[in-house]
């Protein structure tokens, strides 16, 4: 049976992104259901909208988006806004993601990192890129009905499934198509023929260069239509609700949910509980509480029974050793190497996730990251070539603007230039036997068995001094494969 700290980490680490230094003393003070109860508390206040856009690229953009100023556009000037644009969606990751490391909103901001793997979409464009995950962040726990019908309206998802290719007469099937399959119903559950009568209905949907939907009417196919064994002149939100009213839609987000936030392994009996549950409102932050408020999440089986994603790894690194990062584009690499970069999947199908995670190189890089936190050490590895170079480029939202091929990523070398903030954590351990540092440590880092993991990296901590042992033992039990399960 696990200790309330050991389960109190474990929640942390499903309903966020692992405790914080700050939090360190206080997980052996509350129980789960205390700490979730204060995780819905801190999330519950509706987010800020992120807007990194610099004012140079605003005016460059507001002149592409105005008719009587667009033909004074030089070629350079759009291949600046092009290229201002991807900088600055760059940007945009790193802000969610510093978000993910600071924000005591952790609950909301782990739903919306769910959600933005399970609607995955790729876009160039900042602005669209912007309200998408302001979509995310702002509906995560909320209800899907609405979640579902915001983000098949947004600019950044109906753009990359080329649904602005979807006219009457000329459906363009992808958006429908996926619609079901990825993010509602799952493969097997609809026919082919419910893709092309979806497509008609979704025909005419479409969004401004603002980010705006945008519903054109004489494009729109308003004949009769026959859709999962419903007769009627359907239109996109007639689709989505009678997708919504099968109760096998509740059931996939329900499994999915519980693989993310739980385990691989699905328990078919606790899903169809839950997914009943579930389908009664498609409330999500009902269905979370169900989850982190129950006896069963808290089993040993479900203990660091997950491989920790790129994204929660370096979150999590930071949340625990806080730091400073002066190379943002070092920090890039890093995602790129480890083969997760936010706002940026490998397709419309997202990051398989699991024990995709690992292999040879990525699991090396992995150990290896506390060590380039801590030291001057230089990355020299090379991030991976992209696996779907098609999926997203032709979604940027900006068709007359051109847009290169994809090149081959950068190297990965470059100083990551952390700046450790080690007394805030050294002081976590002030009142700690010297001979107690060490499990105490590891006690807080590892989710799984740590059995023989202390003589392995006792032999490379630095025993000089009280706080370069802290240090040492911290960094070195970080880069085992242990530190790699949540």
């Amino acid at each position: 049976m696990a200790s309330d700290q050991k389960k109190n980490q474990h929640l942390l680490w499903r309903a966020g992104f692992g405790p914080a230094v700050e939090q360190l003393q206080d997980l052996q003070k509350y129980t789960p259901r205390e700490y979730y109860t204060a995780l819905v508390k801190a999330s519950a206040k509706a987010p800020q909208y992120i807007n990194i856009a610099s004012d140079d690229l605003l005016q460059l953009y507001e002149s592409y988006l105005t008719p009587g100023k667009r033909g004074i556009l030089t070629a350079d000037d759009r291949r600046i806004l092009n290229r201002k644009q991807q900088a600055a969606v760059k940007d945009l990751n790193l802000y969610w993601l510093k978000e993910m490391i600071a924000s005591s909103a952790q609950l909301r901001e782990k739903m919306a990192y769910f959600w933005h793997g399970h609607f995955a979409c790729r876009n160039g464009n900042l602005f669209y890129n912007q309200l998408f995950l302001h979509t995310l962040r702002t509906h995560a726990l909320g209800n899907f009905k609405t979640l579902l019908k915001e983000v098949s309206q947004s600019a950044a998802m109906l753009y990359f499934l080329n649904n602005q290719q979807n006219k009457k007469g000329h459906p363009n099937e992808n958006f429908a198509r996926e619609v079901m399959e990825l993010f509602t119903l799952g493969r097997g559950n609809y026919t082919e023929n419910d893709i092309k009568e979806g497509a008609r209905a979704f025909t005419g949907w479409s969004a401004n260069p603002r980010g705006e939907f945008v519903f054109n009417k004489k494009q729109h196919d308003d004949g009769a239509k026959e859709f999962l064994g419903r007769k009627g002149n359907f239109d996109g939100n007639d689709v989505l609700d009678i997708i919504l009213e099968k109760r096998q839609t509740a059931t996939f987000i329900t499994e999915k949910i519980y693989r993310f936030f739980v385990n691989d392994t699905i328990d078919k009996d606790r899903v169809q509980v839950l997914s009943d549950g579930f389908y009664k409102d498609y409330d999500i932050g009902k269905l979370m509480e169900r989850i982190f408020t129950s006896d069963w999440f808290y089993d040993d089986q479900h203990i660091g029974a997950r491989i920790k994603s790129p994204i929660e790894l370096l979150a999590g690194i930071q949340r625990m050793v806080p730091m400073r990062l002066d190379n943002d584009n070092a920090l890039m690499n890093l995602q790129r190497i480890l083969g997760q970069q936010l706002l940026y999947p490998p397709n419309v199908a997202g990051w398989p996730g699991g024990k995709s995670w690992i292999d040879s190189s990525t699991l090396m890089m992995r150990l290896r990251i506390p060590q380039l936190f801590n030291d001057k050490d230089l990355m020299n590895v090379k991030p991976k070539q992209d696996d779907d170079v098609m999926m997203g480029r032709k979604a940027d939202g900006m068709a007359n603007v051109p847009v290169k091929q994809t090149a081959k990523p950068a190297s990965g070398a470059g100083l990551i230039n952390a700046k450790i903030d080690w007394p805030q954590y050294i002081t976590q351990f002030e009142k700690v036997k010297r001979e107690a540092i060490f499990p105490t440590i590891a006690d807080y880092l590892f989710q799984v068995n740590n059995a023989g993991v202390d003589q392995v990296a006792a032999k490379f901590v630095d025993s000089t001094a009280r706080d370069a042992y802290i240090r040492s033992v911290t960094i070195q039990l970080m880069s085992t494969p242990e530190y790699q399960m949540c």
